[in-house]
């Protein structure tokens, strides 16, 4: 069962930090701090679980798997730091908060800290911890060495200053969140951090405790697997805390990624027609859905903006008649308005790659109900269930039915 807490909270920590991965490219400083927090955790989690450590063991260092953990640690740590000192407080303000003004001090100051904590945790490590033989759980088989009390505590003085500096600053900043979201994502991760503060404090006292006054290695194993399960908690408080003020953010995302595939048929016909209109050739669908090089919401815009050039380039291949066929097509439809643009647009394109296809005069297009990109985007969704569903022949029916009202217009 407790190994069973080791692999959830590391599979909880490392989606969190896939989630968070975009950050890497397309957000500021602070964020890709915050995801450089969330991936060191992530991996420090994952040494922590069985697997791994057997995994790492197969190395001829004794421990190696505890030095990696508590390094990868570190490295989250001074992430966390940093990105605490840069969310809170404008670097542009006259009169800093002290409050603000010590968390920078710190953060800058973690780094020399960091790389000379890391230094002398691995001196440490090699000479005062005793490891003559492979430890099944590390705290607690060194129970009672002082080497490893002293190693530990060097260790342990990050995550102390970090919980009380963060565990301040988000509490703070829960009380003054605008939105319910991030009051809640907040004040959840400020706790967090206290009970982080608790159990970094409490180790501490274990581990000098076993050395001043020796306990019975069940004791100490009891101690040392009950504030592992706290850990255990407060990561998992951690991760639900980052996730509630991003589910509307990850929502939205769902939404735009949905109206993509739906638009999908739609654009890439349009632009492979009239080539120049998008920026770059169109792809295969799962190859443009998942490309990660341009933001959701920016490739939305775009494929909104080039079915609309499209369209304006389509209206000098068709016939003039064309939309009155397309609108006697689409008269039966639960949605006419739509379905009359796709009847339009498909019988188009067929009259557009004809060989004997040449520009002429521009024929009119329907009024549409949008007033901006999302509801644009909104109507091209509309547009595009209908067009999908739209065969050759039904779109050539619409085509020929428009030369034959040409053709009446005529005579």
């Amino acid at each position: 069962m407790f190994d069973f807490f080791k692999y959830f909270t590391a599979a909880v920590m490392t989606l969190i930090s896939i989630w968070r991965f975009p950050a890497v490219r397309y957000a500021d400083a602070h964020r890709r701090a915050l995801w450089g927090g969330y991936a060191g955790f992530a991996i420090a989690l994952c040494l922590y679980t069985p697997a791994a450590m057997d995994a790492v063991d197969r190395i001829p260092v004794v421990d190696l798997s505890a030095l990696l953990r508590h390094f990868a640690s570190t490295a989250a740590i001074m992430a966390a730091l940093t990105y605490v000192a840069t969310s809170y407080g404008k670097t542009s303000e006259t009169v800093v908060p002290r409050h603000v003004e010590v968390s920078r001090w710190i953060a800058r100051a973690s780094y020399r800290a960091g790389a000379a904590g890391v230094v002398l945790l691995a001196i440490l490590f090699f000479t005062v911890v005793k490891r003559d033989r492979p430890s099944e759980d590390f705290l607690i088989d060194h129970a009672g060495q002082w080497g490893v009390a002293v190693y530990m505590t060097v260790f342990y003085f990050f995550p102390l200053v970090t919980t009380a500096v963060c565990g301040y600053q988000w509490t703070r900043a829960a009380r003054r969140a605008e939105s319910t979201s991030m009051r809640i994502g907040l004040g959840l991760m400020g706790f967090s951090m206290w009970m982080g503060l608790i159990h970094t404090i409490a180790r501490i006292a274990i581990l000098w405790s076993a050395v001043v006054f020796p306990l019975s290695q069940s004791t100490v194993r009891f101690l040392i697997d009950a504030t592992a399960i706290w850990m255990d908690l407060l990561f998992v408080i951690v991760a639900v805390g980052a996730s509630i003020p991003t589910t509307r953010a990850a929502a939205t995302r769902w939404k735009e990624f949905r109206t993509l595939s739906r638009i999908y048929p739609l654009w890439f016909d349009l632009v492979e027609a009239f080539p120049g209109t998008s920026l770059y050739p169109p792809g295969r669908r799962l190859t443009e859905l998942f490309q990660v090089r341009v933001p959701i919401d920016v490739r939305l815009d775009r494929w909104t903006q080039d079915i609309s050039d499209a369209c304006e380039k389509l209206r000098y291949y068709v016939p003039s008649d064309l939309m009155f066929a397309a609108e006697d097509m689409a008269s039966g439809h639960p949605d006419p308005e739509p379905a009359t643009e796709a009847y339009w647009i498909k019988a188009g394109l067929l009259a557009a790659n004809a060989e004997s296809a040449s520009p002429s005069s521009a024929t009119l297009l329907r009024d549409k109900p949008f007033v901006d990109t999302d509801s644009e985007a909104a109507w091209n969704v509309r547009v595009g269930a209908v067009y999908s569903q739209i065969t050759a022949e039904q779109a050539r029916g619409v085509l020929d039915s428009s030369e034959k009202l040409e053709s009446g217009h005529r005579c």
